[in-house]
């Protein structure tokens, strides 16, 4: 595993950390698989977790909780998130502060959270939403505040999906330690404002939904379904299911084309999978500090982290892939707004 710089905050984090969503909040996850996997990740060299009050109502922080008593003895970084007291996600663009995060909220879940986890301190805590116009709010200086009580190290903002632009202003204003945003090979857009920003402001990026929500792994076919109730039923509803098979089959075509010709032969190059390409598409930008892959199965675990233990090209070290393969992947790039069934919780 490598390990990269958390900026301002100076932690070591595993470059492919964990997300825990799937633990709480999605359907077939059990508890002792989840917790075989995070053991796994822990003795692969992952030191960053990342989960949420709202992920089962605080269940995924009692599994991380588990592990972390069983890992007493190992430096683990934990971040997790307060959820907004209107239940919205995306936060409405008009909706105030006090709405969405009032500070006596943000405390009550920290403390909540502290709970869970069996903490008296958490690395990093998260506003699970965010609109930029809440820095016109004197109160949002509660977040920051929260570093003075020792119960919490850092503070950060997950931004809505497919709206990293709404998140540039809390960078700028050195309120925030991270950000956290969707970033794949279909959604590069944060590379355009949010990331020269976190570069400028030392902020750090985490960068979740490596795999699209499933689409990128390349095991989504047109008769894809999942349980009643699981929100990917309507995120890939209608056409969007067809769309994005579109758009993996090119990216599997590209994938045997390189494996074929260009990158044949020794190295990490060689039967690379789909995971792996996208997971390297992330690894390769240094603005990212750490990507978050939702693991559930200990296979899946096994597969992703090592991807950063199989090294990088030493002919075009230190990227993870080579110049024109990024090249053509910038192709692949997909503009999308929100729909109604685009907002479940993330």
């Amino acid at each position: 595993m490598r390990y990269r710089n958390f900026a301002r905050t100076g932690w070591e984090v595993s470059e492919i950390g964990y997300g825990m969503w799937g633990m709480g909040a999605w359907s077939g996850s059990e508890d002792a698989e989840s917790l075989g996997s995070l053991q796994r990740a822990i003795d692969l060299g992952c030191n960053f977790f990342d989960t949420a009050w709202v992920y089962g109502n605080g269940h995924s922080e009692k599994l991380l909780g588990q592990v972390l008593r069983a890992n007493s003895g190992k430096k683990l970084f934990v971040a997790t998130k307060v959820p907004p007291k209107n239940q919205a996600w995306p936060a409405p663009t008009n909706s105030t502060l006090d709405e969405n995060y009032p500070p006596q909220h943000i405390t009550e879940y920290v403390e909540k959270s502290l709970r869970n986890l069996g903490l008296e301190s958490l690395h990093l805590i998260q506003l699970h939403t965010w609109n930029d116009s809440w820095l016109e709010d004197s109160r949002i200086a509660a977040i920051e505040q929260l570093k003075t009580t020792g119960k919490v190290c850092a503070v950060g903002i997950s931004l809505n999906r497919w709206q990293p632009w709404n998140g540039v202003k809390a960078v700028r204003s050195g309120l925030v330690d991270s950000v956290q945003v969707v970033y794949n090979i279909f959604d590069q857009n944060p590379e355009d404002e949010l990331f020269p920003a976190c570069r400028e402001k030392n902020v750090a990026v985490i960068a979740r939904v490596p795999f699209d929500e499933g689409s990128l792994t390349g095991t989504l076919t047109a008769s894809s379904k999942w349980a009643d109730g699981d929100w990917r039923n309507s995120y890939f509803s209608g056409g969007k299911l067809q769309e994005t098979l579109k758009r993996v089959d090119a990216l599997k075509l590209l994938l045997r084309e390189v494996t074929q010709d260009k990158m044949a032969g020794d190295g990490p190059s060689e039967g690379m999978t789909l995971p792996e390409l996208a997971l390297r598409f992330i690894l390769s930008n240094p603005d990212v500090s750490t990507t978050i892959p939702g693991m559930r199965k200990t296979r899946n675990v096994e597969a992703n982290l090592l991807v950063s233990g199989r090294g990088t090209f030493s002919e075009y070290a230190p990227a993870y892939l080579p110049a024109d393969l990024l090249v053509e992947l910038r192709k692949h790039r997909w503009e999308r707004k929100l729909t109604p069934e685009h907002l479940p919780v993330k």
